[in-house]
């Protein structure tokens, strides 16, 4: 099938030109691909574009029309490409991001406004949400995203784990008693998560000696909201396991005690999602390689 803007360049250099040898000379064809180009045109249109005689060549009363009218196509599809190779190429355009609410909310938001005054053509509209979002069907370009990755369909971009802390306020501790090991935790009121998708986390996990504990916790209040079980700790209700960058707040105030903190915790999976058959863009490609090298794992 020949391409009909093809077509169209060719009869506009024929026109130019006056032959269509000088024609195939110009766009490195040969002439009898230039007919074809015009006569498939012609076909089409079902009207004589050129009038050829051995010794010239002239345009008809349609032909002089449709001559002007291709080079205005054919200049506005050059513009185009060129607008796609300036937008390949510099940063610019909207980004939409999802990410989880409490990494969103606290540990990515110096990172976003950063990226945003180094690119200042780009926007960026951030969606907060602890839901399993679909990128494709949803129209995301890029997903932050908390645990373990199945996917075979996005690619996956290990990021820096999730540091966690676990801490209770003063109050707290004088009337329960301080947790000495992980095992202690199982007599005392633990915060937890409820997640959108999942149940709460019922095993909160500590390395000894490079073994990995996992200690059965429970407690009477759980909320999907961090700020909330925060407030809740501080209120002395309970021991909470939250972002290390989230608490540190109220730990640097002195309203929560850090505990345990001879145990490593696991920090938790984190990753960078995006399409892996999507036209990475240079605004895509710029996001990806900053938040890769701002989170980078250890």
């Amino acid at each position: 099938m020949i391409d009909r803007l093809s077509s169209m360049n060719a009869f506009v250099v024929a026109t130019e030109e006056g032959s269509y040898a000088a024609a195939a000379r110009r766009l490195e064809i040969s002439p009898q691909m230039v007919a074809k180009h015009v006569a498939a045109l012609e076909d089409r249109l079902g009207a004589r574009l050129l009038n050829r005689t051995t010794r010239r060549q002239s345009l008809t009363e349609v032909g002089s029309a449709y001559y002007e009218r291709c080079k205005h196509i054919l200049t506005e599809a050059q513009a185009a490409d060129s607008l796609a190779q300036v937008m390949n190429a510099s940063p610019r355009g909207k980004l939409r991001i999802s990410a989880p609410v409490t990494f969103g909310s606290w540990g990515l938001m110096p990172f976003i406004t950063g990226f945003l005054r180094r690119y200042p053509e780009v926007e960026i509209d951030l969606h907060l949400t602890d839901r399993y979002v679909d990128l494709v069907e949803e129209g995301y370009e890029a997903a932050f995203r908390l645990g373990p990755v199945a996917t075979s369909t996005l690619v996956a971009r290990p990021l820096a784990p999730y540091r966690l802390l676990i801490c209770a306020a003063p109050s707290y501790l004088k009337a329960r008693g301080v947790p000495l090991v992980p095992a202690d935790l199982t007599g005392h009121e633990c915060l937890g998560y409820a997640y959108w998708s999942r149940p709460p986390d019922s095993q909160w996990l500590f390395y000894e000696d490079g073994k990995l504990l996992s200690i059965q916790v429970g407690g009477r209040l759980r909320v999907n909201e961090s700020k909330a079980l925060l407030s809740a700790a501080i209120d002395g209700f309970g021991v909470l396991q939250g972002p290390a960058d989230f608490v540190q707040p109220a730990v640097a105030a002195g309203d929560l005690v850090p505990l345990l903190t001879e145990f490593e915790i696991p920090g938790r999976q984190m990753h960078l999602l995006y399409p892996a058959d999507r036209q990475r863009t240079a605004k895509l490609r710029s996001f990806i390689d900053a938040a890769v090298e701002y989170f980078a794992p250890p």
